[in-house]
């Protein structure tokens, strides 16, 4: 609140020498309703997938690498960045439970030199970017050769731990694996300004197959599969509720494989069997709410054996037809576009997925690129034909309308003009936490920005502006609306 305070002083004081108050008044019109879509991305840190480049960068070039990348997600206009924090029982953040990533410092348990969680909100925050914190719950090590620091899980909690393929496992049958990825969640929750927890599909690690599609290795922890999913079933519920104590608004987010079972929906096909190879029943979880949110990682082609189209039909249905309702928001392989596992996708594939996802069924619209990194790359010019086609203009992340929050009241607003250019400040409003300006041209109205801030510089002058306040929950306020003469 003094941050926000103090914004709006430094606005009036920088705007006070070169500008002057516009001539406005209040006005009853109700302009159109601001867009809404949750658009995500991905920013991976195992094996420096999106960042950083590579471990053990400095400080300074750490932050400047992710500075960029934020800037050009509020270039694409995203509302949402899905930023790893544990990637293998450790953490890209002060952490008092787990050791510093070596992914970020070069050796495990060394600090990087600040606070690259901290970091990521700060830098997102001022261009209107949630931040989602991604756990990755299970996994003790990816290669089972990698050096640990003394503090790691694999050091400390050695009975713990289970060896598969090349991986080190912590048993989701265990109670304290279980509570232990619990309380890493609920920790951040607690001490950071995320937006959202967010976990990914490891929950028991995917195995390599036989040609009948049996499994090559048996997870050993002498469960049946019945047993591990009720573990995970488990978790996931106490996940969320606990979550959920420490700071209600906080949106849960869950992306599992994208095939709940080989043959569902009909004509669908699927060598890993997510439910009984990986434990997860991701549809009882989406189906009883235990999520605010579902990314199901439909990463196949519209005509293929497993059909975009036909498998986020299904998904939706399942959340359409269940008491929750919550919405399905697919991850989209936007990294396929040109690749080797793919090598003829064109980039109108992920413009047509991104269309699919705001057509079909009645959930509030969105989607998530895998991953950032491919967008950086504007991959055969996807994210160019992204931006020219679906991307033209801002979007608020949809409300969470099952949760008890109530809209924020509007903001009390006002406006200066410096030469052809309109700026637009507010004092902050009790329970919001962003802001949204939209502006009319003749009478069309545009969505213009989405802020944490107390102001916004909009270009040219408008003949009207709007302002709502929005709370963590995604409930806006009553627009604010003036007249500009």
């Amino acid at each position: 609140m003094i941050m926000r305070s103090l914004i709006f002083s430094l606005i009036t004081i920088l705007l006070g020498s070169s500008a002057q108050a516009a001539s406005y008044v209040r006005s009853n019109e109700r302009p159109p309703a601001f867009p809404r879509e949750f658009r995500g991305a991905w920013v991976a840190c195992v094996y420096n997938i999106d960042w950083p480049s590579k471990p053990g960068l400095s400080a300074a070039s750490q932050q400047a690498e992710l500075r960029s990348l934020i800037n050009k997600a509020a270039q694409y206009k995203l509302n949402a960045i899905i930023f790893q924090v544990r990637p293998n029982a450790d953490a890209v953040y002060y952490s008092r439970y787990e050791p510093y990533s070596h992914w970020i410092s070069g050796r495990m348990g060394k600090s990087s030199g600040y606070d690259p969680l901290a970091y990521c909100i700060a830098e997102a925050h001022k261009r209107g970017i949630e931040v989602h914190a991604w756990f990755n719950p299970f996994r003790a090590l990816p290669n089972n050769k990698m050096a640990t620091s003394s503090n790691h899980v694999t050091q400390t909690n050695p009975s713990e731990i289970r060896n598969f393929r090349s991986y080190k496992w912590m048993d989701p049958s265990s109670n304290f694996a279980r509570q232990r990825a619990i309380n890493v969640m609920t920790d951040v929750a607690r001490r950071y300004d995320v937006d959202g927890i967010h976990i990914d599909d490891y929950f028991y690690p995917y195995p390599e197959l036989n040609k009948n599609k049996t499994p090559k290795q048996i997870f050993p922890d002498g469960k049946s599969p019945s047993q591990r999913r009720a573990a995970v079933d488990t978790f996931v519920r106490d996940m969320y509720t606990s979550i959920k104590k420490v700071k209600p608004y906080l949106r849960v987010g869950i992306s599992p494989f994208g095939i709940w079972k080989p043959g569902v929906p009909r004509g669908t096909s699927a060598n890993i069997n997510a439910y009984e190879h990986l434990a997860a029943d991701s549809r009882k979880w989406l189906v009883n709410g235990w999520c605010d949110y579902m990314s199901p990682q439909l990463y196949w082609r519209v005509n293929s054996d497993q059909s975009y189209t036909r498998l986020l039909s299904w998904w939706r249905q399942q959340s359409e037809s269940s008491r929750s309702k919550r919405p399905v928001w697919p991850g989209i392989a936007t990294d396929r576009v040109m690749s080797k596992s793919d090598p003829g996708r064109p980039a109108s594939e992920i413009l047509n997925q991104v269309n699919l996802s705001r057509t079909i069924g009645r959930n509030w619209a969105g989607h998530c690129h895998w991953s950032m990194k491919s967008l950086l790359q504007n991959r055969s010019g996807t994210t160019s034909l992204l931006q020219k086609n679906v991307y033209a203009s801002p979007a608020l992340v949809p409300p969470m309308t099952w949760m008890n929050g109530q809209a924020p009241a509007s903001p009390t607003i006002a406006a200066r003009i410096s030469g052809n250019s309109v700026s637009v400040s507010w004092r902050a409003v009790p329970g919001a936490s962003k802001y949204a300006v939209q502006t009319r041209y003749g009478n069309k109205w545009y969505a213009s920005a989405v802020t944490y801030a107390s102001g916004a510089n909009l270009g040219n002058k408008p003949s009207a502006i709007a302002v709502y306040a929005v709370d963590r929950y995604g409930n806006a306020s009553k627009p604010t609306v003036i007249t500009l003469r």
